[in-house]
């Protein structure tokens, strides 16, 4: 049966493109070093930042709350959405041969799609917890027990699943009979479709269907809970009250304009908007910038996560002296 999927995926009709080629930056030669410096820099903030993050408030007790249990998932999530696209970078920047296998392409679409769907979905969930949290505090405890997020988690990355395997397997279900060169630094379905050889009105139809499941639904619940919470908020007697209430979930909202509004800007505009070189650095926003300041956001916006970070550092300092 794996046989059979794979030679769907890969059948008599689509050999003649066996690889492709990610043109990336190939456009700006004398800024391939000061790029590939600039990303291997941001990858490895990314990464220090996120792990330290499910570091501490794995660590920390005073941490070990619903709202540090999904922002641990979302750290995890944050490294291999980056991961996905950012070593290929890296390597198309130093290497001549910018190519990427036909498998290697749907593979990397796949994940692209999986774990964007799962930060979407997870962004709900945190949202939800907010909502909990200064809408029915007095019950929140009862509400977001361990269980419950537990639950709320395990759907977000389930729900990656299905929006993963039938986008990339539309996308990689038209032939492809060259050329080969995608303008981008990754595989992403509109620039991979716009090679395709056959008609691609199925995949334009399945695309904004499985958009609107998987990336605006968990939008609409985003909207509707900050909704809930700002009037919640401001029919709080006292401003301290309010600016407290506010504070707890500043971050969260911050990091959700962050990511949606980076993403609709290259998915939702008209084709004719933007530029290919413009996109491709539009895409750069929520691909590689926001993994690498969500834990920032966290960290330096959060007193417990900064009182936390001192603790776990003192803590390992005295353990090795």
């Amino acid at each position: 049966m794996l046989k059979a999927w794979k030679r769907s995926i890969i059948g008599s009709n689509q050999t003649n493109v066996i690889e492709f080629i990610l043109m990336g930056f190939s456009s700006y030669p004398k800024l391939q070093i000061p790029l590939f410096v600039i990303f291997l820099l941001v990858y490895t903030i990314t990464l220090t930042g996120n792990i330290l993050i499910i570091l501490v408030t794995t660590v920390d007790p005073a941490l070990h709350s619903p709202m540090y249990f999904f922002l641990r998932n979302l750290s995890s999530i944050d490294i291999c959405f980056n991961s996905v696209i950012v070593p290929k970078i890296l390597a198309d920047l130093i290497l001549q041969k910018k190519t990427i296998s036909y498998m290697g392409c749907f593979t990397q679409l796949y994940f692209f799609f999986f774990f964007g769907t799962v930060e979407c979905c997870l962004l709900a969930a945190m949202a939800y917890d907010r909502y909990v949290a200064i809408c029915n505090p007095l019950r929140y405890p009862e509400i977001m027990n361990r269980k419950v997020c537990f639950q709320l988690a395990l759907v977000s990355w389930l729900l990656g699943f299905p929006n993963s395997t039938v986008s990339a397997i539309f996308v990689f279900s038209v032939t492809f009979c060259g050329p080969n060169t995608i303008n981008h630094f990754f595989c992403d379905s509109p620039p991979v479709l716009e090679l395709a050889c056959a008609d691609t009105y199925m995949i334009q139809i399945e695309a904004p269907t499985a958009t609107m499941i998987f990336i605006v639904f968990p939008f609409l619940i985003i909207l509707f809970t900050y909704i809930c919470i700002i009037i919640t908020i401001l029919k709080m007697p006292s401003a301290e009250g309010r600016q407290k209430a506010f504070s707890t979930c500043s971050s969260h909202l911050l990091v959700v304009t962050l990511f949606y509004g980076t993403a609709s800007s290259t998915y939702f505009n008209p084709k004719s908007k933007y530029s290919p070189d413009t996109k491709m650095f539009l895409s750069l926003s929520y691909t590689v910038i926001t993994p690498m300041l969500n834990p920032i956001i966290y960290s330096l916006r959060n007193k417990e996560v900064k009182a936390a970070m001192k603790r776990t550092l003192h803590w390992k300092m005295f353990r090795t002296k």
